[in-house]
């Protein structure tokens, strides 16, 4: 099973501290990580099908990430179009749409950027589990099943947009930011990491 490839806030005030709550250093985000890497976005289903609710279909996140997985080297060195991601994001969750349709690549990175926003601000809880690369990654595939069914029930989703890409869209946005803000590897660190991206939202 393939899917497209996807393109590529207040984040607390003065709140400076990683998911896995340590101090950053040096200007560099984060240090030490975010917690347990989980290459194989363990736990990532159960914290999508968590997040979405009854409506969940857990198998479909599964599948999803599977496929991810796979992806993630190809992913590694493909740029974040923070802008736009952005841009996204205020259109679909800000009501800036001006009644158009949104198709399965925007509606994808807005929901990815909604997880970063939600995740920044601290709403994901200040655990390693919670706070986890799958978390993050399950948390954005959620929210992009959530914005489809939206936009879908008020007829603003376009034609050729599936939720499965939908979806696909956000796990790969929100993969090529978690890499990014670590460097672009597991063990690296970053100069911002993800709260310079959620920034963007203030």
């Amino acid at each position: 099973m393939s899917y497209p490839g996807g393109d590529n806030s207040n984040n607390g005030g003065e709140r400076r501290q990683d998911f896995g709550g340590n101090m950053t250093h040096g200007g560099s985000y984060p240090a030490g990580g975010y917690g347990a890497e989980d290459d194989d976005f363990s736990g990532a289903a159960e914290h999508a099908s968590r997040s979405v609710g009854e409506s969940a279909d857990p198998s479909l996140f599964t599948t999803l990430l599977s496929a991810l997985n796979q992806k993630r080297q190809s992913l590694k060195d493909q740029e974040v179009d923070e802008d736009d991601a952005v841009k996204q994001h205020q259109k679909h969750y800000k009501g800036d749409d001006d009644g158009c349709e949104g198709d399965d690549q925007s509606l994808g990175k807005a929901a990815a950027m909604q997880a970063l926003k939600m995740f920044t601000g601290g709403a994901s809880g200040n655990t390693q589990e919670a706070n986890s690369q799958s978390a993050f990654i399950g948390q954005a595939m959620a929210e992009a099943s959530k914005l489809f069914d939206q936009k879908a029930s008020q007829g603003k989703v376009s034609g050729d947009a599936s939720k499965e890409s939908t979806i696909m869209q956000a796990g790969e946005l929100a993969l090529k930011m978690y890499m990014k803000s670590k460097g672009g590897d597991a063990g690296g660190s970053s100069s911002g990491g993800l709260l310079s991206l959620a920034s963007k939202f203030m």
